[in-house]
């Protein structure tokens, strides 16, 4: 899939996916802006390295690429970032929000500060960076936007910042599917399974349970794709051929893909008149909950 003429911004592209992705994109032909802010993952730091090793490596090999080290967390960074494309290609076609971090904890343990952080670089980092995307997408009637969710956005264990950055984000796309669909731009995410810095703990967790003969609800070992497995997902959704698809969630990596289903009621009862709570317990008790599992349900990989 050709992205001849189209200019990419890819945002914590200086490793991981995002790494993975800029450089298959500017392989495929695209202009790319490689954005990190070179910190370490929990988000401490910064560093010019990471960013401009990529732009050298999509240099050597004969693309086009400039490198931007602002924090998506701020919106004045965020808008430097989609001006980064605007100053040296004079327009933006595709935006794919990747820069994220983790400062994982029990609920009752994290701090308001670990809370807040997450929620910004992912979260606000998605937004941020999306606004000041589709105003110029909106201008040109076309672009594709790529959000990275993740299968944490449906809960796990030790971090609720991160799983609720994730699941804010699906809601995300899904509602600037909707704002941006009469422009002709496109939004969806991915929800990767890749062995970055962000998941290797919970390999290594995995691994170290099944040494000691502890249970483990699903084995995940070798479940992880590395980055460039999970980078030609990425490519489709930006690329001609996926015109038509927008505001889905594609689950990808461990051998698969997936297309999520949309949120919704599962099953309904109908009253014309107020229901008590006593009527919602019988609901319970018998329409609503006859034969369903009101537990939550474990994450399978």
């Amino acid at each position: 899939m050709e992205l001849k003429g189209k200019v990419a911004v890819v945002t914590g592209a200086g490793r991981g996916i995002g790494r993975a992705v800029a450089l298959l994109m500017a392989e495929a032909g695209a202009r790319v802006v490689v954005n990190d802010l070179g910190g370490a993952v929990s988000g401490e730091g910064e560093a010019k390295e990471p960013a401009d090793q990529v732009v050298e490596e999509i240099k050597k090999a004969g693309g086009e690429a400039v490198a931007n080290y602002d924090s998506v967390a701020a919106m004045q960074g965020a808008e430097r970032i989609i001006q980064t494309a605007m100053d040296n290609y004079k327009k933006i076609d595709i935006l794919v929000n990747n820069a994220g971090i983790v400062r994982d904890r029990m609920i009752f343990n994290m701090t308001e500060e670990e809370w807040d952080v997450v929620l910004a670089v992912h979260l606000k980092g998605h937004f941020a960076c999306t606004k000041f995307a589709t105003i110029y997408m909106r201008q040109q009637k076309s672009g594709r936007i790529i959000n990275v969710a993740s299968d944490a956005s449906r809960g796990e264990t030790g971090c609720a910042n991160y799983s609720a950055a994730k699941a804010g984000i699906i809601g995300l796309t899904y509602a600037v599917a909707r704002d941006m669909d009469r422009y002709g731009v496109t939004c969806n995410a991915i929800a990767p399974l890749a062995l970055t810095r962000m998941a290797k703990d919970v390999q290594a967790s995995a691994e170290s349970s099944q040494k000691s003969g502890k249970p483990i609800s699903k084995n995940v070992i070798n479940v992880f794709s590395e980055p460039s497995e999970i980078a030609p997902a990425v490519l489709f959704l930006a690329s001609d051929q996926a015109a038509d698809i927008t505001g889905q969630v594609v689950g990808i990596g461990g051998g698969k893909i997936t297309i999520w289903a949309q949120p919704g009621p599962e099953r309904y009862f109908y009253s014309d008149s107020p229901l008590s709570t006593e009527r919602i317990n019988e609901l319970f008790n018998t329409t609503l909950g006859m034969g369903k599992n009101l537990k939550l349900n474990p994450i399978y990989y």
